[in-house]
């Protein structure tokens, strides 16, 4: 079958779409809605940049077979043809990955929120690392990032940071980095250098479109405001104008502190409590799957998603996909790639129960 002739990439059906979309956007009325037009440029391009891979991959295609045809009078051309087959198929294998991204959330911006486990200044201090690392992975693909709240530890470290992703397929990518991460190391902060383990867990939420439901009564809050703290500008601004939100009902707090203005710290806190509200009602019905995997951790401080070993011995290993990599440094400093697509191509095989 030709890559472009249908399949799972359904290229027919695609370019027709394509075509509709390059009609409808002639119009002179197409920007009458500025939020939908925007939305179906996108899908557009999305289509298109499909489209134009496929192409090239059938291309690829055609010179091999040609380059095969004429290996009779041209040896050479045997590697000319393996090396355009194996560029097809590297092409072919993104693409692949890419379709794996497939969840109804995972193109959505995103919320991630770093807290300390247990253990005072050692687990602060790696907390603080974790941020950093995904901060710096987020850097690494070119989405943009902003913390909308963030607690400073007492000695050193972070008790908890919460930052929101802004990118392409940020939720679908990052997903993979929700639950407790395990750090093993010769503790900086203790004078007799013994080994210490820290926890510190990552949750990651999907930012919800407008349009998805998830009712908040006004009388289900309490809305304190506070003086804005941390590490100044680098991090928030300090001013009065932090918020904090409380969902009665269920007992979830989220703050949001970015903002000079408390109406829009506010506003941003509100779409940070409909994320979590929906994760809640998706946990409720989706628990009794999850069950069914005795594999999928639950995220506690007794059951780590991923070590980091920094002594004895240096290794990060994935306890889901057992992925590993004698290379912690580049991993600390945002090198994720590697771990999180076996992690998504795990989830694939297993058709993740409970994803988003």
């Amino acid at each position: 079958m030709s890559p472009s002739s249908g399949g799972i990439f359904d290229a027919p059906a695609r370019r027709e779409r394509v075509a509709e979309l390059d009609h409808l956007s002639a119009q002179p009325d197409f920007w009458n809605d500025q939020e939908q037009a925007q939305e179906l440029l996108r899908e557009r391009t999305e289509s298109k940049n499909l489209l134009d891979q496929l192409a090239k991959i059938e291309t690829l295609c055609e010179e091999a077979e040609i380059m095969i045809e004429l290996a009779e009078d041209e040896p050479a051309g045997l590697a000319e043809a393996a090396a355009a087959l194996g560029e097809a198929d590297k092409l072919l294998g993104k693409m692949e990955f890419r379709r794996m991204l497939g969840g109804k959330h995972d193109p959505s911006n995103c919320y991630v929120s770093v807290n300390a486990g247990a253990g005072g200044t050692e687990s602060q201090d790696w907390a603080e690392m974790l941020l950093r690392m995904l901060t710096r992975y987020c850097e690494r693909r070119g989405w943009k990032t902003e913390i909308s709240d963030y607690q400073d530890g007492e000695e050193a470290g972070i008790k908890g940071a919460t930052f929101r992703v802004e990118g392409e397929y940020a939720f679908g990518y990052l997903k993979a980095e929700n639950g407790v991460h395990r750090l093993v190391r010769i503790s900086p902060y203790d004078a007799q250098k013994r080994r210490h383990t820290s926890f510190a867990s990552v949750s990651v939420l999907p930012e919800l479109d407008d349009d998805i439901e998830i009712e908040i009564n006004d009388s289900d809050l309490r809305v304190d405001t506070y003086r804005s703290s941390g590490a100044g500008g680098q991090h928030v601004n300090k001013t009065d104008s932090a918020v904090r939100l409380t969902h009665i009902p269920t007992g979830v707090v989220v703050a949001c502190q970015a903002e000079r203005s408390q109406h829009k710290n506010r506003a941003k806190a509100l779409k940070l409590m409909q994320a979590k509200l929906y994760e809640l009602e998706l946990a409720k019905r989706t628990e009794e799957r999850d069950a069914l995997y005795a594999g999928k951790a639950k995220i506690d401080f007794g059951s780590q998603i991923r070590s980091y070993v920094l002594q004895p011995y240096q290794m990060v290993k994935d306890l889901r996909t057992q992925y590993s990599t004698s290379d912690p440094q580049s991993v600390l400093d945002g090198d994720l790639d590697d771990l999180i697509e076996a992690f998504l191509l795990m989830s694939a095989g297993e058709g993740e129960p409970g994803q988003i």
